[in-house]
């Protein structure tokens, strides 16, 4: 179907609609027009479908209706914004996708609690970063280990035998983005003054 085509079918239904929305309420042509200010004639031919529908035309009608100008023109119902991920638990860690590509960079959030686990490197192909949320997340990195505190960050090349997990008997929140190996996170920052 072409737009000029859309267009019309769009434009064709709207006639019906109006007569459809008016007898609803139980309104007359008459009465329409004295709140609208629109002639009676023109409510009847754009009713009829002879009357093409504009703007100048439909606004009145729809506050006098009180409905959306969308519902007059028959426009597509926007669906749920809201992103409804499903939370995958592995042990201790609760991660919640807020990507949904597959392959690429991904992004988790992580809520880790403290199970005794005992912390074992390991190393596979990417790179990460994480920024700690709440908690304090224990990194163990190569022959680096150290805690990250809320609102503190690192990246790292997962080649590098890792761990990361809870600092504490308490659990820590995080955010982690996961890239194939040499896609990097890029960080812009104003310098500090010296």
């Amino acid at each position: 179907m072409d737009d000029d085509a859309g267009l019309d079918a769009v434009l064709n239904e709207v006639g019906p609609r109006l007569r459809r929305i008016r007898r609803e309420r139980g309104a007359t042509l008459n009465s329409l027009s004295a709140t609208t200010g629109i002639s009676v004639s023109t409510l009847s031919r754009l009713e009829s479908g002879l009357r093409r529908p504009s703007l100048e035309l439909l606004l009145p009608l729809a506050r006098a209706h009180q409905v959306p100008l969308d519902e007059l023109v028959g426009a597509p119902r926007v669906g749920d914004p809201r992103v409804r991920a499903e939370a995958i638990v592995r042990g201790g860690r609760t991660m919640l996708p807020l990507t949904r590509r597959p392959g690429g960079l991904q992004a988790y959030k992580v809520v880790h609690r403290a199970d005794g686990e005992v912390p074992e490197t390991r190393v596979h192909e990417g790179y990460e970063w994480l920024y700690v949320l709440a908690g304090r997340l224990r990194l163990m990195l190569g022959e680096h280990d150290v805690v990250l505190g809320a609102g503190e960050a690192a990246e790292f090349d997962t080649r590098v035998p890792h761990w990361f997990g809870p600092a504490a008997d308490e659990p820590v929140e995080f955010l982690s983005l996961f890239g194939p190996q040499g896609e990097r996170m890029h960080v812009r920052a104003k310098p500090k003054a010296s």
